[in-house]
């Protein structure tokens, strides 16, 4: 299993200055990290190739924001760690499918993440598809097992939910509008709609995911996917904030790379100052709708300021 990069434990290590919102992440982490281990496949032959890209994406770090967003909701609604930390990890494999993917050369064309060579550089082309569309596979694997949950309508809506999320009207299809829309003039609408669907459907899963489970009230299922929309907005323009005023090495991939290929995002189309102060107000937004919850949602409140003070 390779090393941890920088971007992962280690990362949390260096930036944790007791922070409640780093030593939760670094918590959830170290959880959906130890049970993605045992959820991996083990191979017989050829395929252990396949098996061994699968887990240097894996195991290669990161904050594990979406997991994290599982395993909180989840505690809102009285959900069992056993079942929450399987579709935290489901959901980290999907995430990860979508970085492998995102960075081949017909697509975003990166040859770093998490700060160590892409899957395609690490292994090659055919490698890094098979790696992703296993790793996604694999997450409905995991959400189908009646270890995830008992009723197994929960077990469908979770699956339900999340092919929606990542389809043609959610991050699939917000990849097919990012390729095509670079050199586009783009209005902050169109712009706002991409960023839903590339990056926010998933991330309103995982706030959602949690309710599911508990099979929360319509009002407070509400409550948590209205955080979960707000928080992946911000997340967005956070990240923008970043890939524009970062380095590659302070990121973990290549920097600058949306200006260079002409993308539209609300950095390009208002400015640094003004995508701060929206990023400003969609956290306020997000910290609000969890108000319902009471100090339970400590840990999500502390979650949507530190997305934005990344970028500060």
């Amino acid at each position: 299993m390779p090393p941890l990069t920088w971007t992962g434990i280690n990362w949390f290590m260096i930036n944790s200055n007791n922070d409640p919102a780093i030593l939760a992440l670094r918590n959830a982490a170290a959880q959906v990290e130890k049970k993605l281990i045992k959820l991996l496949p083990k191979a017989v032959d050829l395929e252990q190739q396949v098996i061994d890209a699968m887990a240097y994406a894996l195991m290669a770090g990161g904050k594990r924001i979406r997991p994290f967003l599982v395993m909180e909701s989840a505690g809102l609604f009285g959900v069992g760690e056993s079942s929450a930390v399987r579709v935290a990890a489901a959901v980290e494999c999907v995430h990860t499918y979508s970085l492998i993917h995102d960075d081949l050369p017909c697509m975003d064309d990166d040859d770093m993440r998490r700060g160590q060579p892409s899957v395609h550089k690490k292994f090659d082309e055919a490698t890094a598809v098979l790696a992703g569309d296993a790793l996604l596979t694999l997450a409905f694997e995991i959400l189908s097992h009646e270890e995830t949950h008992g009723d197994a309508r929960v077990r469908c809506e979770l699956i339900s939910y999340l092919a929606r999320a990542l389809g043609v009207n959610g991050m699939v299809g917000g990849q097919m509008f990012d390729l095509l829309a670079e050199n586009q003039d783009l209005d902050k609408i169109r712009i706002t709609r991409l960023q839903r669907m590339k990056t926010g459907a998933l991330i309103v899963f995982s706030g959602e995911a949690g309710a599911i489970l508990g099979k929360a009230e319509s009002r407070r299922r509400h409550a948590i996917k209205c955080y979960a929309h707000d928080v992946g907005l911000a997340f967005q323009i956070a990240d923008d904030l970043l890939d524009e005023e970062s380095n590659s090495e302070e990121i973990g991939k290549t920097a600058g790379k949306d200006a260079a290929a002409g993308k539209a995002t609300l950095v390009s189309l208002v400015g640094n100052n003004q995508a701060r102060t929206k990023a400003d107000m969609l956290t306020d937004q997000a910290v609000k709708h969890l108000e319902v919850f009471g100090h339970k949602a400590e840990n999500l409140r502390n979650l949507a300021k530190f997305i934005i003070n990344r970028a500060s």
